[in-house]
């Protein structure tokens, strides 16, 4: 009988552990870069499980490391499994995973910050990714701008950058990263991770969100539009709107007006409708 698992490069069982890759090619972790290894293979198995449906699915992921999360998606469902490293040291540790995995991984030797992964793989895709924590902000922000082009985003955050992706209006973690991603996508945390199941342990615990593409009606705001007013929102958030949006607005009040937003309101208390509307109502002025 065939083994089914071995010839489609799923079943990666004979691999050395992951602690045995690290030591053998002296794989420390580089402040500098933001690294903190998952290595427990039951942890990312269940990431990937609660992440979504693999099934015809071109995968991204960024800062692979030595493979712990890239070997559970090896073992899932997908057609393709693309990484991107920036740390030439992990090219060798990863070189057991690309050959079990029977042409499905390939390794892309790049910044992430440099790349776009729409143009890396085709469609259906998807990034799933435990980001390096000093780029996750600004990678995400570039993602969002083609959120339409995945299935989904599962990523791996510092749990205060996670919290607020997710954050509702009137909560301290509310702002302008939650307003951006509620309004381009179903964001929801799939997952919590103590900082002990890192190595080296990161001074904060972790979490993973999946983004889902929201439809978007014909008359949204663009992208820019949208990004430059939240920003201005809450670039002084204590201040009320009627204030803080006279960067953008000679009068403000009358456009807050328009859509029944109070102009002595504060930005944390404006939901996502009321921000795209106010957006809608500034492009109309412009």
């Amino acid at each position: 009988m065939t083994d089914v698992k071995s010839n489609d490069g799923r079943d990666l069982s004979h691999l050395p552990p992951l602690r045995d890759v690290i030591a053998t090619h002296d794989l420390a972790a580089k402040k500098a870069f933001g690294q903190h290894f998952l290595l427990d293979l039951n942890v990312t198995r269940r990431i990937v499980r609660e992440a979504g449906d693999f099934n015809d699915l071109h995968v991204v992921e960024v800062g692979p490391g030595p493979g712990g999360l890239t070997r559970a998606l090896v073992e899932s469902a997908a057609v393709q499994v693309l990484a991107v490293e920036r740390d030439p040291r992990f090219a060798a540790a990863l070189g057991d995973v690309i050959t079990a995995s029977a042409g499905r991984l390939q390794l892309v030797e790049a910044d992430a910050l440099t790349v776009d992964p729409v143009d890396l793989v085709p469609a259906p895709r998807a990034v799933v990714s435990n980001l390096p924590y000093n780029v996750g902000t600004p990678l995400l922000i570039g993602w969002l701008k083609r959120i339409s082009e995945y299935r989904f985003l599962a990523l791996m955050f510092q749990k205060e950058v996670a919290d607020r992706l997710v954050a509702r209006p009137r909560t301290s973690a509310y702002g302008r990263l939650s307003v951006m991603c509620q309004w381009l996508a179903e964001c929801r945390t799939i997952m919590d991770l103590p900082a002990r199941a890192f190595t080296p342990p990161p001074k904060i615990d972790s979490a993973v969100v999946r983004l889902t593409p929201r439809v978007r009606p014909a008359d949204d705001p663009d992208f820019s539009t949208m990004e430059t007013l939240v920003a201005a929102a809450f670039g002084q958030r204590r201040k009320m709107l009627r204030a803080s949006l006279k960067t953008l607005m000679r009068e403000p009040e009358p456009v807050l007006l328009s859509v029944g937003i109070a102009p002595t309101a504060r930005a944390e208390e404006v939901d996502i409708d009321g921000f795209v509307a106010l957006a809608k109502a500034w492009r109309a002025t412009r």
